[in-house]
């Protein structure tokens, strides 16, 4: 039963948060959800999943998929099940709601639950040839999250040429120096634009604002440090992911997870 959990910084835009098969699930109760896209699929048995009180049997090679942060259960209903899943993240994590419709929930039916988990097999596979092939599995996992769209409108971000003349070269300043004092002002002078097209391209490409993927991937940043880095220091946290106050911090912080820095990293 391979489980793998990413371990390197992120630096593709769609990759795996964490991912396995073969695992004999047990029972799992999230009062405040999990921190990623999260999908959960039936390899064999059947188990129960409750989210946000709504309740889903998950037959042999049936799935759902399920929003960050919602409040979900699950549980055997025969008395062995097996299991597959996957988590999701990446630079452009801000995106898989645009892609997916904001849909909360979404279920899979055995036809998609075979595409997936042939899928994320490959991808299991290719954590087994050293160096990991990171942009292979970044098409991979993207890939995979194209099974959950249903009618929604997607393209690949790297055809588009302002995408890559203006978004690329910003996304990469912020996930290299998220640490530093950045400002939507610095950000789209490096492009030669103003910071009002910057903004404009952001919410076309990625339904969101240059400051608000400034604040997503800080957030995201300190998620990391919370979870490897026990011993860290809240304050400490909020000082290399680029807030200057930590009181500031924890209110951000809370307020895009909804729950406090602590909180979430008693949660994982």
């Amino acid at each position: 039963m391979p489980i793998i959990f990413r371990s390197t910084p992120i630096v593709e835009p769609f990759t795996f948060d964490s991912l396995g098969n073969h695992w004999e699930q047990d029972q799992i109760f999230r009062p405040k959800g999990y921190p990623f896209y999260h999908y959960l699929q039936s390899e064999s048995g059947t188990g129960i999943v409750t989210v946000e009180g709504q309740t889903h049997i998950l037959h042999e090679k049936e799935g759902i998929l399920i929003a960050p942060f919602l409040r979900h259960s699950y549980q055997k209903q025969s008395s062995q099940w097996f299991t597959l899943f996957a988590t999701f993240t990446g630079t452009v994590e801000s995106s898989i709601p645009q892609m997916l419709g904001n849909r909360q929930v979404i279920l899979t039916d055995k036809s998609q639950g075979e595409r997936i988990a042939q899928l994320l097999s490959e991808c299991i596979r290719r954590y087994d040839s050293l160096p990991v092939d990171e942009k292979r599995l970044s098409i991979d996992c993207y890939s995979l999250l194209m099974n959950f769209v249903d009618g929604v409108h997607t393209q690949k971000l790297t055809d588009d040429p302002l995408y890559q003349r203006y978004i690329a070269p910003v996304i990469e300043e912020i996930e290299r120096h998220y640490d530093r004092e950045l400002t939507v002002e610095s950000l789209s002078g490096q492009v030669y634009i103003t910071p009002q097209y910057l903004s404009r391209l952001f919410r076309r490409f990625l339904n969101c604002s240059t400051y608000e993927y400034l604040t997503s991937c800080r957030i995201r940043k300190a998620k990391e440090f919370l979870i490897t880095s026990p011993r860290l220091e809240v304050q400490h946290i909020a000082q290399k992911t680029g807030f200057s106050d930590t009181s500031h911090f924890i209110a951000v912080f809370k307020k895009i997870t909804g729950m406090t820095p602590l909180e979430f990293r008693k949660l994982n």
